[in-house]
């Protein structure tokens, strides 16, 4: 028995001795030759320029209203805006209180109301708080389809969609950002953001219906609307054909700041009688992110056209200004790489200093900027894409370095390969600012254009004076 146990130490002390502590060949052992690769690195050049962008679509979470002056060219910005309301069908039975309980009547005894008002609520504003415009608000005469793809150069009053007859609604109002009627306790209340500063228009002339009949305001309209047909109400679609179409509200003087706009909401003032007591009641609409709201932008083009031909850098420029065209050498990066796997390539944007102060001072560069590829450019908008990391990215402005950079865009350097010559954009991207919506995880959930007026210059140009912007390319080459 002992002999048996020897042995067996014996063959155990063999095979440990024998085993090698070298793994430096342990992942090879796993692969083939065919399976390995090495890494490879190259720096290629990007090409840029700057593109008026034209017209944008104007689907964005806010609306634009006022007129400022751009530093950079000298010319003016004017916003206005297009809305509709938004209706619930869960709320039709509760907003308004039974007919026959109306204390408001009219000479006939019919139901009326006793005011009526729009408020536009202010989310944010660029530039003086305390400067003097003057808007209108009118009345349309015919929906805008939720359905159509709406851009910024799209005038409703040249479309002929506004009403213009005798007794269609039209309200001017003096405003100003900051309300100096209102107390300083009370402007320091809006100033915590726990509440909108907002203008009041009235809406309380004697209004006619396209049917020519009067009410005492435009508030009464509506709730005889009410009255008449509550089916008119059940959601926004049937209250856009029966009963109100939007509003066109246009900045008609003044200039020194633009606003931009939450929502806006109309406010109907009324009393009501029970049990031989009268109370006073209100009824709300609002517009919000499920209807149409269109801002309507108009400027000189002049004066973008003249930052677009100087070469020596490029610009990003809202709203609707300038993009920046990105043409990437998709054939040197390829060549003698046909076969192998691009697993990094990374390019950064750099920030210019701005030609004057002011510039500086008034105009803020695009928090975050999207790079597409060009021939993607107006599907994607009106589709609305999210960045996918394949035709589409996103980058956030790095305010200590000044820059944008984009880590790994290998999936589109390959798309366009695959696409080579199938359009004369083949190889190319653009860079433009936009406005990114969160969802709770915080993934991007909406893009929209950037509306607000900012801009940014960045190196790069056909006669560019500085270090060429460079895109760095990790290999993994198959040996």
């Amino acid at each position: 028995m002992r002999n048996w146990i020897m042995v067996g130490i014996a063959l155990l002390t063999a095979a440990i001795s024998s085993c090698s502590e070298d793994t430096s060949t342990l992942g090879y052992s796993l692969t083939s030759d065919v399976d390995r690769f090495t890494i490879e690195t190259d720096t290629f050049d990007i090409t840029t320029r700057s593109i008026a962008a034209g017209s944008v679509l104007s689907r964005n979470a806010y609306s634009y209203l006022g007129r400022i002056k751009d530093p950079e060219t000298g010319t003016y910005i004017k916003c206005d805006y297009t809305m509709q309301f938004s209706l619930l069908e869960s709320e039709v039975n509760s907003l308004f209180k039974s007919s026959e309980s109306i204390f408001g009547r009219d000479e006939n005894n019919q139901p009326i109301v006793d005011s009526c008002n729009v408020h536009i609520l202010i989310n944010t504003y660029q530039g003086d708080s305390l400067t003097a415009m003057k808007l209108a608000l009118m009345e349309l005469n015919k929906p805008m389809k939720s359905t159509d793809a709406i851009y910024t150069d799209y005038d409703p009053e040249a479309a002929g969609i506004v009403r213009t007859d005798v007794g269609a609604v039209r309200s001017e109002k003096v405003y100003s950002a900051s309300d100096l009627t209102l107390s300083d306790s009370m402007r320091n209340v809006y100033r915590t953001g726990k509440y909108f500063a907002y203008v009041k228009v009235p809406l309380n002339k004697e209004y006619i219906d396209k049917d020519g009949k009067k009410y005492n305001n435009y508030g009464t309209y509506i709730m005889r609307k009410y009255y008449e047909n509550t089916s008119y109400f059940k959601n926004f679609n049937s209250f856009i054909r029966n009963v109100c179409p939007g509003f066109y509200i246009k900045s008609t003087d003044g200039q020194g700041i633009i606003i931009e706009v939450a929502f806006t909401q109309l406010n109907i003032y009324y009393r009501y009688k029970s049990d031989d007591v009268v109370y006073s009641a209100s009824c709300s609409l609002n517009s919000t992110d499920e209807v149409l709201k269109a801002t309507h932008i108009s400027y000189d083009k002049t004066g973008i056209d003249k930052l677009v031909e100087n070469d020596t850098c490029t610009y990003l420029k809202t709203p609707a200004g300038i993009y920046t065209e990105v043409t990437l050498p998709i054939d040197d990066i390829k060549k003698g790489h046909e076969n192998d796997t691009i697993t990094s390539a990374k390019v950064t944007f750099t920030r210019m200093r701005p030609r004057s102060d002011l510039s500086e001072v008034i105009l803020e560069e695009p928090t975050q900027v999207l790079l597409i590829e060009k021939d993607s450019l107006k599907s994607f908008f009106e589709d609305n894409g999210t960045p996918d990391n394949m035709k589409a990215y996103l980058a956030t402005y790095n305010s200590n370095q000044k820059t944008y950079s984009f880590n790994n865009l290998s999936y589109m350097i390959n798309r366009m390969y695959a696409r080579k010559g199938q359009s004369e954009n083949w190889n190319k991207a653009v860079l433009i600012p936009v406005e990114v919506q969160s969802n709770s995880s915080s993934t991007a959930s909406g893009i929209a254009n950037e509306m607000n007026v900012n801009s940014i210059r960045l190196v790069g140009g056909a006669a560019n004076r500085h270090a060429p912007i460079r895109m760095s390319v990790i290999y993994n080459v198959n040996k």
